[in-house]
């Protein structure tokens, strides 16, 4: 059974999304309304099916010039960089760089290794995963 979010108006409201007249009925001045920003919205395939799943949200910072070992993960990975830029090398694609405020989907199943090409600069990433339980984030893979 896979699981879909959707925002309702009530849901909307309560973020601060909905009406802001809504602050005008009690009197108050109309509030700053905080509004997300979307930076990245992309079909994906491979979620698990399972009742329940694991959500890893994590952090890492690359120096100048260091990379990920050569791996694969069992479900889509998302890496959103906070400084510097990524590159991503997936097996049979050109690299993909992102840049501080942008992210990218790394896809299942699919040999890659992640640089922070950068001489000088270093690159941080948020990095959000959701596994079947007990799933280890990454699988070495032999290169």
């Amino acid at each position: 059974m896979r699981s879909h979010f959707i925002a309702g108006p009530a849901l909307l409201a309560g973020l601060g999304l909905g009406n802001p007249a809504l602050a005008q009925q009690h009197g108050a001045a109309a509030p700053n309304i905080a509004k997300p920003n979307m930076v990245l919205q992309q079909v994906v395939e491979g979620l698990p099916t399972d009742d329940k799943q694991t959500v890893r949200v994590m952090t890492a910072t690359f120096k100048p010039g260091d990379k990920t070992v050569y791996h694969t993960h069992r479900f889509p990975v998302t890496v959103y960089v906070l400084e510097g830029a990524f590159t991503l090398e997936l097996d049979g694609r050109p690299p993909i760089t992102v840049k501080a405020g942008e992210a990218l989907v790394e896809p299942p199943k699919v040999p890659m290794t992640g640089y922070n090409r950068s001489a000088t600069e270093p690159t941080s990433v948020v990095i959000f995963y959701v596994s079947a339980n007990d799933t280890p984030f990454l699988d070495l893979t032999g290169h």
